[in-house]
């Protein structure tokens, strides 16, 4: 791995750093987790969670991250 790959590297892993950093800070006023088609459902200390419309979101927008440093 010469310079050049090396400085990429930490560029593009800064950057992925500093996207979930403002996504832990951003995190009460971003609806994941609480978008309709997320079921939960119980009762007491038993609650069951599915983040489906959660999990088809992220999903696609990884998608579409991964797929435009893909390309060369």
């Amino acid at each position: 791995m010469n310079l050049i790959e090396s400085g990429r590297f930490l560029i593009i892993a800064g950057t992925v750093i500093v996207v979930v950093g403002l996504i832990f800070v951003l995190s009460d006023k971003i609806p994941l987790g609480r978008l309709p088609g997320d079921f939960q459902f119980g009762s007491g200390r038993f609650k069951v969670y599915i983040p489906i419309a959660t999990s088809i979101l992220i999903s696609v927008a990884l998608t579409i991250v991964f797929n435009f440093f893909a390309r060369k």
